[in-house]
């Protein structure tokens, strides 16, 4: 099937795209002959979950794929085909003609040259300009993008921008040789909501006055609402649905499209989404103590030859046994920070933490060691968390035999019966986590910060990196679990619906202070403080309709409160 516009000629397409890998285990058949075609001047989404068949399919049309790849099918750009090309034909193909946003854009920048150097050095290697005139044009590109004191910023390194200014820098080397086709694969994964609205208005503007044909690979469908104008939906390496964004987003034909679309949290919906049982806000019985309890929390992080950096400022509230508090708010926020102090990783510069009415300041040895105990940890990338050398049932048993709890025949039993609470096949006892998927990693995650049936779960982004099919039945599962072990719970999230599905209460932070707090309904459908009414404004929806309400909603908000809206303009 061929999804193709009438008119203008594309600049991009795929024609019977077919790929397989050959690896030791035998042919992964990983994209079966599809075809689609992206025109100037339009969004097209391929959407799908991993494993799908996306970014295979966009490696292609930069001739990235490794060795063990067999690629038939054409693929043009422009009107250059990609297989007739050689090496250097494909280097000064790529940039000039189709450039990349990557995901991870820390990951994508080089760590140890300046911002204004690898712009530069884009320009230069393409013959576009040199010297001063290359200079000059990467202060022009940083500004086109809307980073301020783009004099400035060029002589900065990576690391000393935030995470949405890193991705603004990245879109800049993309369009820095005005090419005909950018291809952004998951350009906002890891972004809060706000710079996410950002992000996608500078894509929009830039993709208007450039004429750009932009290919977006995404699984978030609020995405996918603000930014396509048309949608493929993939699915183990062949395309089931496509139309127009409106089509396919609300009147979907395909089962899996639906199955996809029906996974996404919707905000305001509240609790009760996937099934899951809604939740209660629990009171505290009189005389017991909070599961945790934060009062007047003052964290800094010394910096050398300059004041310290305020993290945190003065920050209070409290979590009850039962109870889930979602802590939300902006990179640098200090969500993050708050729950390692919780966990005793970080210590307070004043003010105090404590759980169930102890505080880990001053405590050492074997009473540390015991209020740990009470308390699981949920990382937000299970990859990193476990260790890679254990097989996944030495992993969900390692804290207890850390902590000495148990035999080894009550160990194992446990172990088992966590692989049937988090729904896991008992198989995957001996596997490796490399072997298992995403979703089934955090899994494991969530079964091991459950091992010592702790009181208190400290839950820092676990669902962000999970596709939206996978991220529902964790956030079913999760919200099961704490209904039958009723832990507390600090649930640290920048996605609103999510807060929305789980929490009982919501904090809302910026810049270190708590900006707002109180019961879910009240915060997230009745907002008090305009900062927590552009959080909301920001986060997107799956329908197309609704979400073009949504982002006309938020600029005039912004625009009311006196927010500097960036014009960018483009030479």
């Amino acid at each position: 099937m061929t999804i193709s516009m009438p008119g203008t000629e594309p600049v991009l397409s795929f024609t019977d795209l077919d790929v397989k890998f050959g690896t030791e285990f035998g042919t992964v058949h990983a994209v079966k002959g599809i075809s689609i075609e992206v025109r100037p001047g339009e969004v097209l989404a391929l959407v799908g979950e991993s494993g799908s068949g996306k970014s295979v399919t966009s490696m292609t049309a930069l001739g990235l794929l490794p060795k063990n790849a067999r690629v038939t099918g054409t693929i043009t750009v422009g009107d250059q085909v990609i297989g007739e090309l050689d090496e250097k034909g494909l280097r000064t193909m790529r940039g000039n003609d189709v450039a990349m946003v990557f995901q991870e854009p820390m990951t994508a920048l080089n760590p140890v040259l300046t911002i204004g150097t690898q712009l530069t050095e884009a320009l230069e290697l393409h013959g576009i300009a040199f010297g001063k005139d290359a200079d000059a044009r990467a202060v022009e590109l940083l500004r086109m993008v809307g980073i301020p004191e783009p004099e400035r910023r060029v002589k900065q390194y990576p690391h000393e921008m935030s995470g949405g200014q890193r991705q603004r820098v990245v879109i800049a080397m993309a369009i820095s040789c005005n090419p005909k086709v950018i291809i952004a694969d998951e350009p906002t994964t890891a972004l809060d909501v706000t710079v996410q609205a950002d992000i996608l208005d500078l894509l929009r503007s830039l993709k208007d006055k450039l004429d750009t044909g932009i290919l977006l690979i995404t699984h978030n469908m609020g995405v996918v609402a603000d930014m396509a104008d048309r949608v493929a939906v993939m699915l183990k390496g062949e395309i089931v649905e496509t139309g127009t964004a409106d089509e396919v987003l609300t009147r979907p034909q395909h089962e899996y499209t639906r199955r996809l679309l029906g996974s996404v949290p919707h905000l305001g919906q509240g609790p009760g989404q996937f099934g899951t049982a809604p939740v209660d806000q629990e009171v505290l019985p009189e005389g017991e103590v909070p599961a945790l309890e934060v009062n007047k929390l003052v964290v800094e992080y010394k910096r050398l030859g300059k004041a310290p950096f305020r993290a945190v400022d003065e920050v209070s509230f409290t979590v009850n046994a039962g109870e889930i508090v979602g802590l939300v708010g902006e990179s640098g926020s200090g969500k993050s920070t708050i729950a390692r102090c919780a966990l005793g990783l970080i210590p307070a510069e004043s003010g105090d933490v404590k759980i169930f009415g102890h505080s880990f300041d001053g405590m050492r040895g074997k009473d540390a060691k015991a209020l740990r105990k009470r308390i699981g940890v949920v990382f937000q990338d299970p990859a990193s968390s476990l260790n890679p050398r254990f097989p996944i049932g030495e992993c969900i048993a390692e804290p207890l035999q850390v902590h000495q709890v148990g035999d080894r025949r009550s160990r194992d039993a446990k172990v088992l019966e966590l692989l049937d609470a988090v729904e896991l096949p008992r198989s995957a006892l001996n596997r490796y986590p490399h072997e298992l998927s995403g979703g089934q990693r955090q899994r494991v995650s969530i079964a091991r910060a459950l091992t010592l049936d702790p009181e208190l779960l400290v839950a820092d982004e676990p669902t962000s990196a999970l596709d939206v099919s996978v991220q529902a039945s964790v956030l079913a599962m999760f919200t099961a679990l704490q209904e039958r072990y009723r832990f507390g719970c600090i649930f640290v999230s920048h996605d609103l619906a999510v807060i929305d599905l789980l929490a009982h209460r919501v904090v809302v932070l910026q810049d270190g202070r708590v900006v707002e707090q109180g019961k879910r309904e009240d915060v997230l459908l009745n907002p008090s403080e305009e900062y927590t009414k552009r959080l909301l404004a920001a986060a997107p929806v799956p329908e197309p309709a609704e979400q073009r309400r949504r982002r006309d909603a938020r600029h005039e908000l912004l625009a009311q409160l006196g927010d500097e809206i960036v014009e960018l303009h483009v030479n």
